[in-house]
């Protein structure tokens, strides 16, 4: 004797195989990342320390040494630091960690799973993202605790967000440039030493008019760009259309070098 059985029974048990879908694929794809990005106690001290210190130091030796600007030292300040967070992560956290997944195979792993390699990097981005947030957060409040008054205006909040989205664009692609080209050990030299050299003479944390001549040299890099950007957008409430074109410049010259030179094993 057979008991039928029903639609419904069929169905309970009936596999479906394949991958999941792209979006679902990167969403956990950034995920994973974000988690490892906040488990990494160095990663973290570079992403909010490093950042704080410099507002902090830079504010407190602006009123000892008497350095003057056009606004106020920690509204001048601010900007300039939020755009260092965004270097921060988006260049020297991501070409560290990505030179290391190099050296012990996890790249090539992952790039033969179902997840495509554009979604493994449209992950790595998300979690870039999400980890700005998190340091735009910790920051805007110490700054606010400090004093700081931005300039809040439609376009200059459309600035912020546009500045934040193509910086990291181009940061990204050229911290892969370095971590697709050169060793793990080479990578972590790499890019620790041109974090320091964009923080202390790239026109990120201070304006390009505090460089003197050398100045509209450095508004051509993408770290003067940035801050430029961020600072038209907190100081004065307006969209830098000029630092965002230099920063669309170097995610395409970023992206065109990377795609032809990265190595993922």
């Amino acid at each position: 004797m057979t008991c039928p059985t029903t639609p419904a029974r069929r169905g309970a048990f009936s596999p479906r195989p394949g991958a999941a879908p792209l979006p679902r694929m990167v969403l956990a794809q950034a995920r994973m990342e974000t988690r490892l990005l906040l488990r990494n106690g160095e990663q973290l001290v570079l992403a909010v320390v490093v950042p704080l210190i410099v507002l902090v130091g830079g504010i407190t030796a602006a009123r000892h040494v008497g350095l003057t600007f056009s606004h106020s030292p920690v509204d001048t300040l601010t900007p300039g630091v939020l755009a260092l967070a965004v270097l921060s992560t988006s260049f020297t956290s991501l070409a560290i960690a990505t030179g290391f997944e190099r050296r012990y195979g996890v790249l090539k792993r992952l790039g033969s799973s179902p997840l495509p390699r554009s979604g493994l990097l449209a992950g790595k981005v998300g979690a870039l993202l999400v980890v700005e947030v998190l340091q735009f957060v910790v920051i805007g409040a110490v700054a606010g605790l400090l004093g700081w008054s931005p300039a809040v205006s439609a376009p200059g909040l459309l600035g912020v967000l546009a500045c934040v989205l193509v910086g990291t664009a181009a940061f990204a692609s050229l911290g892969l440039l370095v971590a697709g080209a050169l060793r793990a050990e080479a990578t972590l030299a790499a890019a620790n030493l041109i974090y320091l050299l964009l923080l202390a003479g790239g026109a990120v944390v201070f304006p390009t008019d505090s460089y003197g001549p050398a100045g509209r040299a450095l508004a051509l890099l993408p770290s003067g760009a940035l801050g430029s950007g961020m600072r038209t957008a907190l100081l004065t409430g307006g969209f830098a259309v000029g630092p965002l074109l230099v920063l669309a410049a170097w995610t395409v010259l970023g992206t065109l070098l990377t795609v032809r030179t990265f190595r993922w094993e």
